[in-house]
């Protein structure tokens, strides 16, 4: 690998290296990944350089800007993080961000001029990694998915060539960055629209989790006629060796959201309550969720429905050993194809739930029965930043998709130079 290194500007570290073993580890710290080299680029000729070096060498490379999404599939690969690549601009309602650049950095850029980038629930994952996923934000149910604001990606191809990617330029690859995942091309930087947001409600209320029928019931009936602005997610929270809870997360797209939370005013006993007016700015503080790597395990299902038997599944248990069962509110514009949409394409599914725990045989065990629970009542199809290791990139995609996705990786990268955490072929 000594050459690999004298190609690069950013640091380059291989088994032995003091700092290889901390480098090559992903957010889910539960996750292997037994990577040949670590290369911590400084800018995008070194994304260049490494590539042009691993087709001549017969390697892939794969990029993480910090690990998030990973599946273990990097055995022998080279791992570009991209965390060095910042930067961002905003001018005329549109945000270029470097490949490493994360939500909350957005956040705080757009918030002063009443605008908001289609973030999700963590402001310290990446932009770049999740929009090439897709992207479900709280916005999502105003605004569709983040992929489709996307305007242009600066990227390096399977050839090690820079390229400019929009829908004139390269509409099929355009259609497959925003939503296909990170299998086509390494993108260095992206350029995509803000959304207006002169005002925000939002945050979080909790009850002790015996009220959880009553909370669930409210969640059902708010989410029936919902204004595609206001998101709403219900959550059963187990914290291990403490108390359980249930608790509501929602945002608003406006000044106040007037009686349509009403129904978990009624339900009574909640033990907090930190709904307000707030800036975009700290959006990630409605969930308060983990800034630091730690280990997990998760499954996520699309739900094609919210009745009293989903209901009685949900409930019909302790949470533990899981540590969350959550459930999403969906619909509104993810459920019909934006026009020009790329590779994300629109959930028809109401729902997605996601449930998390410390890596274990009994969570794995009971994530197993309750994805079994549940078969009658979700889709089979997973949204690409929630696949999970042991799950492919097919379960992401409608098969027409799947196909133009699958035949774009053939023609593009015929060696398998790029490789996503989830590759199109697998």
């Amino acid at each position: 690998m000594n050459e690999l290194k004298n190609l690069m500007n950013g640091r380059v570290l291989v088994p032995g290296d003091e700092g290889f073993d901390e480098a090559r580890k992903p957010w889910n710290l539960a996750v292997d990944q037994p990577v040949r080299a670590v290369v911590e680029v400084a800018d995008a000729d070194d994304v260049a350089a490494a590539i042009g070096y691993a087709r001549l060498h017969g390697l892939a490379v794969t990029a993480q800007p910090s690990g998030h999404g990973p599946s273990g599939n990097a055995e022998g690969t080279i791992l570009l993080r991209t965390h060095g690549l910042g930067g961002v601009e905003i001018g005329d309602g549109v945000a270029r961000v470097g490949a490493g650049v994360k939500w909350g950095e957005v956040l705080a850029a757009a918030s002063p001029l009443g605008l908001t980038g289609l973030a999700g629930s963590s402001p310290v994952v990446s932009v770049v990694g999740y929009t090439l996923g897709g992207g479900l934000s709280w916005f999502s149910r105003k605004y569709g998915f983040a992929a489709d604001t996307v305007r242009a990606f600066e990227a390096v191809d399977a050839e090690g060539t820079r390229i400019r990617v929009t829908a004139d330029q390269d509409p099929e690859l355009f259609w497959a960055l925003r939503g296909g995942g990170g299998d086509f091309a390494i993108v260095t930087a992206m350029e995509f629209e803000l959304r207006p947001a002169p005002s925000l409600y939002g945050g979080r209320i909790m009850w002790p989790v015996e009220r959880a029928p009553e909370v669930l019931d409210a969640f059902r009936e708010v989410t029936l006629s919902a204004p595609d602005e206001l998101t709403v997610w219900f959550d059963l929270l187990q914290i291990p060796a403490g108390p359980g809870f249930v608790m509501i997360d929602c945002t608003f797209l406006g000044r106040d959201p007037g009686g349509l939370l009403r129904p978990f005013d009624l339900v009574g006993g909640a033990v907090s309550d930190n709904r307000r007016p707030l800036p975009v700015a700290e959006l990630g503080s409605i969930c308060d969720e983990p800034t630091n790597p730690s280990p997990g395990t998760s499954r996520c299902e699309l739900l094609t429905e919210l009745d009293d038997q989903v209901t009685a599944v949900l409930l019909g248990e302790p949470i533990d050993p899981l540590i969350s069962v959550q459930i999403r509110h969906l619909g509104g514009a993810l459920s019909s194809p934006a026009d020009g949409g790329g590779a994300a394409g629109h959930l028809d599914e109401p729902y997605l739930l996601y449930a998390f725990g410390q890596p274990s045989e009994a969570t794995d065990e009971r994530l197993g029965r309750l994805g079994k629970a549940l078969v009658p009542f979700s889709s089979g199809r997973k949204p690409y930043t929630m696949l999970h290791g042991g799950e492919q990139a097919a379960a992401a995609f409608p098969r027409e998709s799947l196909t133009r996705l699958r035949a774009l990786k053939r023609a593009r990268d015929p060696h398998g130079v790029i490789r996503a955490n989830f590759p199109v072929l697998a």
